[in-house]
């Protein structure tokens, strides 16, 4: 089921030049503890300079069916880049937090910041089920091609680690209403010790909840900015946990490269 996209972390998004979208579908049901949600990004750039797409990336890694090779992108804890020229399309499996966990021998914390040949985990046979998605023409098919995939390679399709939900839920927690401040007070709602939140996120989520309560203010503060007129800054940092205005701008700055107030304007 194709579902609305909401370009929650993907900035500025109004400046993206030619004809530029995104698609989002909802993985079958069997599928859910695993995937979040299927991504089609289409881009008809011919004639035109190339755009450079810039994403406060969110706790979740994805298997992108692209050309000329399929590949493994780890969480990007920096702002996310992707220049896109000419014509073309990618097709992406966005896992849940803690999804892909079942595809590793190995913490997912290996797999942060790094892009990976996907060929090195799932074999060359993985090349033919990224060319037959890219050549369905239809999205519905597309899907259909890599959930089959998907069906044939998870290692318990139908008895997931009851972790994997665990992680989902308090991830989904924060980066839903991101007005949890503190990592001792997350642990303390969770029901663990900070230590055990740790080591959970970094086996499961590959960066530590202090990271993802931080990316989730982030991108509050970007949408506020990008969707927003006459914001009450301090407002907005007392609101989210910061110290004060000054601290949520130089916090903003420092990822996104601009102050809030001046990528508001922009």
């Amino acid at each position: 089921m194709r579902i609305p996209y909401r370009p929650r972390g993907v900035l500025r998004t109004t400046v993206a030049t030619g004809d530029w979208d995104v698609r989002l579908h909802r993985p079958a049901p069997d599928l859910a503890p695993f995937v979040d949600h299927y991504w089609i990004v289409r881009w008809d750039l011919r004639g035109r300079p190339p755009h450079r797409q810039q994403v406060l990336s969110h706790p979740n890694l994805h298997v992108v069916f692209e050309q000329p090779h399929p590949a493994i992108y780890g969480v990007v804890r920096d702002v996310f880049e992707r220049e896109l020229s000419g014509v073309g399309h990618v097709f992406g499996i966005r896992f849940r937090a803690g999804g892909f966990r079942p595809f590793l021998a190995g913490p997912v914390a290996e797999l942060t910041d790094r892009v990976l040949p996907a060929v090195d985990l799932f074999g060359p046979a993985i090349t033919h089920v990224s060319d037959t998605v890219l050549d369905t023409p239809d999205e519905a098919g597309r899907v259909a091609h890599a959930e089959t995939w998907l069906r044939g390679t998870l290692p318990t399709p139908g008895d997931p680690d009851p972790l994997i939900a665990e992680v989902a839920t308090i991830v989904d927690r924060l980066t839903a209403n991101p007005t949890l401040f503190r990592v001792d007070e997350l642990a303390e709602e969770v029901g663990m010790s900070v230590r055990r939140l740790q080591r959970l996120f970094a086996e499961y989520v590959g960066v530590g909840p202090k990271w993802v309560l931080r990316r989730a203010r982030l991108q509050e503060v970007a949408e506020r900015a990008e969707h927003g007129a006459g914001i009450d800054w301090a407002a907005l940092a007392a609101d989210l946990g910061y110290a004060d205005q000054a601290h949520l701008t130089r916090d903003f700055t420092a990822t996104v490269g601009t102050a809030p107030g001046r990528y508001a304007r922009a």
